[in-house]
């Protein structure tokens, strides 16, 4: 698998204050990689490292397999915090200035605003637009030049739902492409939505990163109810199918092994004399393992 962005121990302090610590990943070609953590977390700063924004005091990165230069550059789309647009000036006119620092076409101004589906406002002052209609603009800016890689902060900062869901479908119509994406948020919810692999940043330190349905999966909780809940619960204890059962309660909650489902539960319980009052499946909250990670 192509190596995208490969990170060694990197490390980033301002004076006595450690903002990244030994932080390492790899993000591999045609990956959404979600860097997710409180504001703070140091997520920001790692980005504007790897870009050439801010000099790392420790540890190496790597674009392609390479250093950051100006070959690598061409090939990186990148938003960081918010971008400065001229508001006298149209769309159109703005990301001509885009292009010309990118050295891209002026066709991929209009194949950019597509995109974004800001096409129709191509000459409107960037002024008069809207908080999510400048956020679309700025995610059209890092659309210049068709690069391989799109690196977005914060993307969905600010937006309402509608603005929310505008910015997430543009990432994932990107995605399809094949096009790598990091992008880095403190909303839970938006890295669940549009991510395929995660780092859990906290206090400037990765404590968990993988696969984001591995990783912030929520289990299937069990909860169930029978006239002899005592001896139920000492027969669930030594059953295969079960991950760990417990007592709550007047309730037992069962967690079952992959792929065994409620009904596998019911079925056992009946075989084993035990006729169930109440079956409910509940599932644990993304958000509630979130923060057990982080708190």
């Amino acid at each position: 698998m192509e190596k995208i962005l490969e990170i060694n121990n990197l490390s980033k302090n301002y004076g006595k204050l450690q903002a990244v610590r030994n932080v390492s990943f790899t993000v591999n070609k045609g990956e959404v990689y979600g860097i997710l953590g409180p504001n703070g977390s140091g997520k920001t700063t790692t980005l504007a490292v790897v870009l050439g924004v801010l000099n790392a005091n420790g540890g190496d990165f790597k674009w392609f397999d390479k250093p950051l230069n100006k070959e690598t550059r061409q090939r990186i789309g990148a938003l960081i915090e918010t971008p400065n647009f001229y508001p006298y000036m149209t769309l159109y006119e703005n990301l001509q200035v885009v292009a010309k620092i990118k050295n891209a076409s002026e066709e991929s101004i209009n194949n950019a605003l597509g995109i974004a589906n800001l096409l129709k406002r191509k000459y409107t002052n960037f002024g008069t637009l809207s908080l999510g209609m400048k956020q679309r603009m700025a995610i059209a800016s890092v659309l210049i030049g068709d690069p391989d890689v799109l690196v977005l902060d914060e993307p969905t900062n600010g937006l309402d739902p509608e603005g929310f869901a505008e910015v997430r479908k543009i990432i994932q119509s990107q995605a399809s492409k094949g096009k790598t994406i990091i992008m880095a948020s403190h909303i839970l919810d938006e890295v669940e939505k549009v991510c395929s692999h995660v780092a859990i940043f906290k206090s400037g330190e990765i404590i968990a990163n993988g696969k984001v349905g591995e990783l912030l999966t929520s289990e299937d909780i069990i909860f169930i109810q029978s006239e002899n809940q005592d001896e139920l619960f000492y027969v669930l204890q030594v059953a295969d199918m079960v991950l760990r059962v417990s007592k709550v309660e007047n309730e037992l909650t069962v967690v079952l092994k992959k792929p065994f489902t409620p009904v596998d539960l019911n079925k056992l319980c009946i075989e084993k004399g035990f006729a169930l009052s109440k079956i409910i499946l509940k599932k644990q909250s993304l958000e509630a393992q979130f923060l057990e990670l982080v708190k």
